[in-house]
């Protein structure tokens, strides 16, 4: 599937996948309080933060396995059936710890118990929904991965509305919609990939649990990185400034991260189509690359720049006069995605060479600047600080990142033309 096809299926996937969310965003904002939304921004991101343990990164491995030269169909199977016990062992371990200090966890994130607990079962089931949409993306499937994707988001809105509106359930009811859909999508994912002989889970094969924790394990500290820039802006909000401002920033987020659905679209397509060419390391190819990567840049500035104008009108229009506060933050969240972007065009390059733990040090680095700009200007500038912060951070985390690059592997970024 050529560059351009696969994008655009990725593209139309995403875009229906992000419309189901956005369309129930305003209905959501004005059956649930601020406050109420604030206990959800609050689980989501816990979501995040368990997310970054549980499964220690495997579907990496699994994805970049398939890249090994021409390898045996039966190793493939049983590699990812090696990812899958470490889901196994890393989910028990999570759950035992959160199980522990669920109620310490309840009173900081100001939500209840059973929410804690339920995070843990949506990662675990999200990470084998994860894995069959994965082993579509490095074969270039996008039609299937749109199905799931979009099937699954379909079913968690309609569950949502079903709970929150005509079930009066509240906040409750759009926990339980994502624990029903996450369950249902995994038990779909895992009959898939039994029925493409993608996964053989009853052998034991020491060596590529370890070639996979190798991949994965020195991911972890990259993923608390960017759990530190993109999630614990919440939790600093709902401690300085209380539940309600994390609801309406959370609002902000969501509708910020429409660029990322656009920008991880484009990079889903553009992962094989940029690996077959590194592989074949030739120079004229590689400034072909450079070019398109300086174009991308451009636009996704300029799309930043258009969300710092008419941002605060589409806050209004979707979400309510309540949240009309999340305007002020808009176009900096959205300059953040820019640059978040601008990240996923270079990255690329390290997970190809496979020096994962170098990336780590630059992620967790930026997300330890974010959490110290971020005590420091939300006590200045409330939300606002909030929001420049998460701006600063990604663009200091793309600089950092494209300076990684350019020691790791050679690319003609000056050579363009």
């Amino acid at each position: 599937m050529s560059l351009l096809k696969g994008a655009s299926v990725y593209l139309v996937s995403n875009i229906l996948n992000a419309v189901i969310p956005f369309l129930l965003l305003p209905i959501l904002t004005r059956y649930l309080s601020p406050a109420e939304y604030g206990q959800i921004a609050m689980f989501q991101t816990l979501l995040a933060g368990i997310g970054t343990f549980i499964g220690l990164n495997a579907i990496g491995a699994a994805n970049r396995k398939f890249y090994d030269g021409d390898i045996d169909e039966t190793v493939l199977r049983q590699f990812n059936g090696s990812c899958v016990h470490i889901l196994i062992v890393s989910s028990l371990i999570a759950f035992i710890g959160i199980f522990i200090f669920k109620n310490q966890l309840s009173e900081f994130l100001a939500i209840p118990t059973s929410w804690v607990l339920a995070a843990v079962i949506i990662s675990f089931f999200g990470f084998i929904t994860t894995m069959r949409l994965g082993q579509w993306q490095i074969r270039s499937q996008a039609k299937w991965f749109g199905v799931l994707q979009v099937s699954s988001s379909l079913v968690n809105m309609l569950l949502s509305l079903l709970f929150v509106i005509i079930l009066t359930q509240g906040a409750q009811g759009r926990i339980d919609a994502q624990v029903i859909t996450g369950i249902l999508a995994a038990i779909i994912a895992l009959i898939w990939l039994y029925k493409d002989k993608l996964l053989q889970i009853k052998v034991w094969k020491p060596q590529y649990i370890k070639e996979a924790l190798l991949f994965g394990v020195p991911l972890i500290p990259h993923h608390v990185g960017f759990f530190l820039i993109s999630a614990v802006d919440r939790f600093v909000i709902n401690q300085k400034l209380g539940l309600t401002d994390a609801g309406i920033y959370m609002v902000a987020v969501q509708l910020s991260s429409a660029m990322a659905i656009i920008f991880d679209a484009i990079n889903k397509a553009y992962v094989p189509w940029l690996f077959e060419r590194l592989k074949r390391d030739n120079y004229e190819e590689k400034k072909q690359i450079v070019k398109y990567t300086y174009v991308y840049f451009i636009l996704a500035l300029l799309v930043a720049g258009i969300a710092f104008l008419i941002g605060p009108f589409f806050i209004t229009l979707i979400a309510g006069d309540k949240y009309s506060e999340a305007g002020k933050v808009i176009g900096l969240l959205c300059l953040g995605q820019a640059f978040g972007g601008m990240y996923l065009m270079v990255t690329n390059y390290i997970f190809f060479a496979k020096k994962t733990g170098r990336l780590a040090v630059v992620t967790i680095s930026t997300g330890i600047i974010n959490v110290i700009l971020l005590f420091v200007l939300v006590s200045h500038l409330g939300l606002i600080g909030a929001a420049m912060a998460f701006a600063i951070s990604k663009l200091i985390q793309f600089i950092m990142t494209w300076f990684l690059v350019s020691k790791i592997i050679y690319i003609p970024w000056l050579k363009a033309r």
